[in-house]
């Protein structure tokens, strides 16, 4: 739904396509962290798949015209991520998230 709700905003924001397009997988930049640990990890790939981040962005929209439209691409982005089944993830390993174990079974 979250996906659905965002892709149809920015339609109505009259949103660039090729702009949806560069941003969209922007957010699994944060798999960079695994370099660092998986608490460092976790970490950063929740900050950058939590809906707090684009709702704060998205607000920031009634004073940066921009923002809206960067928001709600990364609220597409969450909720296709959520589609899928990708949760926020717990600092034990990458597949342990909230919405349940991912992957294969160990």
């Amino acid at each position: 739904m979250l996906l659905a709700v965002s892709v149809a905003l920015y339609a109505r924001l009259q949103g660039e396509w090729l702009l949806f397009a560069e941003l969209f997988l922007v957010p699994d930049l944060s798999f960079a962290a695994y370099l660092f640990g998986p608490r460092a990890s976790a970490l950063a790939y929740n900050a950058m798949h939590s809906t707090i981040g684009p709702l704060v962005l998205l607000s920031a929209g009634v004073f940066a015209p921009m923002a809206a439209p960067v928001a709600l691409i990364w609220l597409a982005h969450v909720g296709f991520d959520r589609a899928l089944g990708y949760g926020l993830k717990y600092p034990s390993a990458f597949a342990d998230t909230h919405l349940g174990r991912i992957g294969r079974a160990p």
